[in-house]
């Protein structure tokens, strides 16, 4: 009777019957289908290991996506999501998939802009016109704007036109009022400012006319022998000191506006010109509103020992320059900047944020919105600077403002 089999013994030798299975043959077919379970096994692994699920959102429209991709083109592709360089992509393109699973796509909108007269085009991921105008450097909080600021891009139709506000000057009556004006019109600066016109006054430039920044408005009266007229009376300006705000920022807290008196008078005209005038009555009929002008007293830190001796044909050199010639910002001013944008891009007109797409020295989010600067806003230093120095007066005034922010939250 032949002997049995037991794990870990071998079996005596004994000779094989036909059609029966050798005992070397059964260990190589146990042995093949080992390996074939090791196989299918590795193979389990490696796809739990490659295999990711992520949550796409494509303009605020979220969808779960399985992918084997190992970055964030790699997914994109896979579900046929297409962008351009104005588009927002977070992480950028080239990044891994992110651990938190979250790729976001906000496409790029034109949205057509008249600034002070001047037609362009801004492309833009925000949301709202007023988000999208800080974007492009331009204070929205104290500009007038024909739309309202929380209208949304996406439903937005049309040319919205926006007027800055602007210093300027009104010589009428013998007197120079200063005026601060968002006003599309010299017809409205003037109507904001309390001046009256009457039929014959002359008035440079146009009524029509676009304000400009630094302008001086010339009004010339029409005269008469006697009689009456109403003429402006000047209104007062005085400066309040505000610890809220930061040193060297003025902010018009409240507008002044002319008053009106009425006079009475007799006049001596010679060859059509007048050359004297008695005044017989002067009544006041509007009080004037006195002009109030906050002063920053806030101390910002200035940061200790950075250097603002610069090399002028440096990317720190431009700064300098175009802070001066621009904004009227001194050293100290510089020594801020200096140490923001060392922090920032350590002042490299390359230097990439891979995880969020900031570029260039201010490290814009995204690069492209530099474009509003110049279309050489990815190789050329001025060009971002000049963009980031706008950007910076629009939202913090200076920037020492813009580092003290930095420092409370780590971004400006």
């Amino acid at each position: 009777m032949p002997s049995t089999y037991s794990c870990g013994h071998a079996a005596p030798k004994r000779q094989a019957r036909p059609g029966s299975l050798e005992p070397r043959g059964r260990g190589l077919r146990l042995t093949a289908r080992i390996a074939v379970l090791a196989v299918a096994a590795t193979g389990i692994v490696g796809f739990s290991a490659a295999h990711k699920t992520v949550t796409v959102t494509v303009d605020g429209r979220s969808q779960e996506v399985s992918t084997f991709a190992g970055s964030v083109q790699g997914v994109l592709t896979q579900e046929h999501i297409t962008y351009t360089d104005k588009d927002l992509v977070a992480p950028v393109p080239e990044a891994a998939v992110p651990r938190s699973g979250q790729i976001i796509v906000r496409t790029a909108r034109p949205m057509e802009v008249t600034i002070d007269g001047k037609a362009q085009t801004i492309w833009t991921t925000a949301g709202t016109v007023e988000e999208a105008l800080e974007e492009a450097g331009v204070r929205s909080e104290e500009a007038w704007l024909s739309v309202s600021r929380r209208q949304s891009i996406e439903r937005l139709v049309g040319v919205v036109s926006v007027s800055t506000p602007k210093s300027l000057s009104v010589a009428v009556d013998g007197s120079v009022l200063d005026a601060y004006s968002n006003a599309t019109t010299v017809r409205s600066v003037l109507g904001d400012l309390g001046v009256i016109l009457a039929d014959g006054d002359k008035v440079a430039p146009g009524l029509d006319e676009a304000p400009v920044a630094g302008q001086q408005i010339v009004i010339e009266r029409a005269t008469a022998s006697s009689g009456t007229e109403t003429v402006v009376v000047p209104f007062a300006t005085v400066e309040k000191e505000d610890p809220s705000l930061a040193k060297g920022t003025k902010k018009v807290k409240t507008k002044g506006v002319a008053g009106q008196k009425v006079v009475s008078f007799t006049a001596t005209v010679v060859g059509g010109a007048e050359v004297s005038r008695e005044i017989l009555l002067e009544s006041v009929t509007v009080q004037p509103v006195t002009q109030v002008v906050l002063i920053g007293t806030k101390k910002v830190n200035v940061p200790p020992n950075v250097s603002v001796n610069v090399d002028p044909g440096s990317a720190q050199g431009i700064a300098k320059q175009m802070m001066s010639d621009s904004y009227g910002w001194g050293d100290d001013q510089l020594a801020c900047l200096i140490s923001l944008w060392n922090r920032e891009s350590g002042w490299r007109v390359n230097a990439s944020n891979r995880s969020s797409g900031a570029y260039g020295i201010p490290q814009a989010l995204p690069g492209s919105k530099m474009a509003s600067a110049g279309s050489d806003w990815q190789t050329n230093p001025a060009t971002q600077i000049k963009w980031g120095l706008g950007y910076i007066s629009g939202r913090y005034g200076t920037p020492c403002g813009a580092w003290s922010a930095f420092q409370s939250k780590g971004w400006y």
